[in-house]
Order: structure tokens, then C-alpha cells, then sequence
């Protein structure tokens, strides 16, 4: 027993021992001016996936390369490194800037790239700003229109897809607000205007769905002389969601509504009066 914990008290020193020597090697590299030893250190902590320890190299060569071959070479590792660090604000701005210094360069497909998925992976949730989603999807378009071929297509088509939906997603459900609160006059007329600015809208079924809705309820809130032409609204919207979607999920309950519509306005119609 006492020589098995001596044992493991040896395996830890010196694990100890090997961790400050490489520390120690790492330092010195990082503090000197020995660009050689710099320069493949940096990959060889690109490599092993130490990506700070890699930043940090290729960011301190930067000065040193700058106007050599390797000039390029390090300022696009040091952007990729930083962005397989995770840290995507850096690295943006690492391969901004690299595009416009280098256009030629064999990296700057790749680099134009990696900003733009930086830029995609800085958006946020629907509920908040959407400025940083305009700018990444600006991003794309323009890197799908200078690089028709590139490998990198597919992937942004499918980001572009989910950042738009993230718009359609924040345009309903900034409409369907006024709907919550009771505010049905505004539900209306908001829900009406998400698919006048954007008729594609991929949650259109419930957008016209809680158009409908919304005149009910005015229509049912409002005073008895203001009833039927506002029923008479809800009729059209009535159309418009069966006439489009035809096995919707809210068919019954809008063809229930519809008919309790039909009696009212039937009882009011001009013609029953007289």
C-alpha cells in the first residue's frame, strides 16, 4: 500500500515537472524573438488544439511577418485559431480584416467564410435585437454572389434559410402581441401587414388564422350598429384561410365561428328587419 501511494506521489511530481517545463518552453517561445522556433510552436499548438495558446503565438508573429511570405499565413491562423477558441467577435474581426489586405490571397475564400459564420453565430434569439441577423445575412448574399461555386454554398443557404425564418418568426409574433393583449383592432391590422411586407411568410397559416380571430373578437366586442360590417370583415378573412389551406388545423374551429356568423348576420340583414 505504501508503495503504490508512493508510486502515484512519483507519476504526480513529475507530471508536474512536465507541465511547468512545458509551460516554461511555451514562455520563453512566446517572449523572444526567435520567429523560427515562434512560427512552429504556433502550429504545433494549432495542431494539438490549444487554440489561446495558438493565438497568442500567431498574434505576437504578426509584427515580425509582416511583409514576408508568411505574412498572410499567420494572420489567417490567427483568426482561425480564435474562432476554434469559440471566441467569434476576435475572429470576425480577424478575417475582416484579412480580406481587406489580402483579396488574392489562396486563404480569403475560406477567410470570408469564417467571418460570415462568425457574424451567424452572434445573432440572437427572435425576441432580441435582429440588427447582427441583417448584417450576417448581408454577409452571405454577398459571399454567395462573388463565390457561386464554392464548396461553402450549401452551408449558406441553410443559414441564410434559419436566420430568415428567425425574421418571419419575430415579425409574427410581434403582430400576435396585440392579439394576447386583447388589442384586436391592432392584431388586425399588424397581423395584415406581416404578410404585406412579406407574402412568403413561412407561418402564414397562423398569421391568417389570427386575422381571422382578431376581427371575431372585435367584431363580437364591438356595440350592436358597428357589429355587422366588422362580422362581414371576419367572413373575408374567414375565406382567405380555408380558400389557402383547405385541411387546416383551425378549420373547425373557424368553420364553427362562420356559421354562428352567418345566423347573426342573418338575423341583422336588412332585409330581415324590414
Amino acid at each position: 500500500m505504501i508503495k503504490k501511494y508512493r508510486l502515484i506521489l512519483a507519476l504526480a511530481f513529475w507530471a508536474v515537472i512536465g507541465l511547468s517545463a512545458c509551460k516554461s518552453q511555451y514562455d520563453t517561445i512566446l517572449r523572444s524573438n526567435d520567429v523560427p522556433a515562434k512560427y512552429a510552436l504556433a502550429f504545433e499548438m494549432f495542431e494539438a488544439k490549444k487554440y489561446l495558446k495558438a493565438a497568442e503565438l500567431f498574434e505576437s508573429l504578426t509584427i515580425a511577418t509582416n511583409g514576408t511570405p508568411q505574412d498572410d499565413t499567420v494572420q489567417y491562423y490567427w483568426g482561425l485559431s480564435n474562432y476554434y477558441y469559440g471566441d467569434f467577435t476576435t475572429a470576425e474581426s480577424n478575417f475582416n480584416q484579412f480580406i481587406s489586405i489580402y483579396p488574392l490571397s489562396p486563404f480569403t475564400e475560406k477567410a470570408k467564410f469564417y467571418r460570415l459564420d462568425c457574424l451567424y453565430r452572434g445573432t440572437y434569439r427572435y425576441e432580441l435585437d435582429q440588427r447582427p441577423t441583417y448584417k450576417a445575412l448581408s454577409a452571405i448574399h454577398e459571399f454567395v454572389v462573388e463565390n457561386p461555386k464554392s464548396d461553402y454554398i450549401p452551408r449558406c443557404h441553410e443559414m441564410a434559410d434559419e436566420l430568415n425564418g428567425r425574421l418571419e418568426l419575430k415579425s409574427y409574433k410581434s403582430a400576435y402581441l396585440y392579439y394576447h393583449m386583447e388589442d384586436y383592432l391592432a392584431a388586425h391590422f399588424a397581423l395584415k401587414n406581416v404578410l404585406k411586407e412579406n407574402a412568403d411568410n413561412r407561418y402564414r397559416e397562423e398569421v391568417l388564422y389570427y386575422t381571422a380571430m382578431s376581427a371575431y373578437k372585435y367584431a363580437s366586442m364591438s356595440v350592436p350598429e358597428k357589429q355587422r360590417e366588422r362580422y362581414l370583415t371576419f367572413v373575408d378573412d374567414y375565406f382567405n384561410v380555408i380558400s389557402e389551406y383547405p385541411e387546416s388545423k383551425y378549420r373547425k374551429e373557424l368553420d364553427g365561428l362562420y356559421s354562428r356568423v352567418q345566423t347573426i348576420l342573418k338575423k341583422n340583414s336588412p332585409d330581415e328587419n324590414n
